[in-house]
């Protein structure tokens, strides 16, 4: 069982207010099914849920750029729970690199099979026109994570790691060639205390769905 602090890294959505898509549908219960007997004064309700894959703090799997990668009903939940690490990259301002050389500074940081989070400091342009203001990560150094550190997932508090506009996202598509999902929007980054934590990326497991809105949440465990 893990003790700490709890963090939670997603943002909160709200309907009619996202970029990528979230409606609610509200209905009374015996609406849908007579068959479960309601009291006219009595609320009960079931709502039907229509959204992107990619709304709000999200998790890419593979099968986004890889006919043949795995989705979010066959990743395995193994790789969603783990240990992770916060670099920070705030200084960096949209349309910035973050090189390679920049990136290996980090090298005793990062450990084989971490799940790497990057701070961009872009949680503050969530659900403005700004949203897709973003640094982004060299393509030769998303290669030394892949085949250097060998990490299990990538992600940031940004829209994205790649040029903005850029054909294909070769980044994108170098990731979920080896397997390796990325998270997108992220948020309260700056609220984490350590470096090194616990994170969980919990989507539903539904087959055939390529992305999937998560409740991502880092445990920041109690110093032996």
């Amino acid at each position: 069982m893990l003790h700490g602090r709890i963090v939670d890294l997603s943002h909160t959505l709200y309907p009619g207010k996202e970029e990528y898509h979230l409606a609610l549908e509200t209905h009374f219960t015996d609406e849908l099914f007579p068959e479960y007997k309601r009291d006219k004064d009595v609320w009960y309700i079931l709502q039907d849920i229509r959204m992107s894959s990619h709304c709000g703090t999200h998790i890419e799997f593979p099968y986004h750029h890889n006919r043949h990668g795995l989705d979010a009903g066959g990743f395995p939940l193994e790789r969603l729970i783990g240990d992770a690490v916060l670099l920070d990259f705030t200084h960096k301002k949209p349309g910035e690199v973050v090189t390679l050389e920049e990136l290996r500074r980090h090298n005793d940081d990062i450990h084989t099979g971490d799940m790497v989070l990057c701070n961009f400091n872009c949680a503050r342009f969530y659900r403005t026109p700004q949203s897709h203001e973003r640094p982004q990560i060299a393509h030769e150094a998303i290669h030394w994570l892949v085949g250097e550190k060998k990490i299990n997932l990538i992600g940031s508090d940004a829209s994205g790691i790649e040029v903005k506009g850029a054909p294909n996202q070769p980044n994108h598509q170098l990731l979920m060639d080896h397997q390796i999902p990325i998270i997108e929007f992220a948020a309260n980054l700056d609220r984490l205390k350590k470096k090194r934590f616990v994170l969980l990326a919990l989507a539903l497991p539904v087959v055939g769905l390529d992305s999937c809105p998560i409740r991502l949440i880092a445990v920041e465990e109690d110093s032996p």
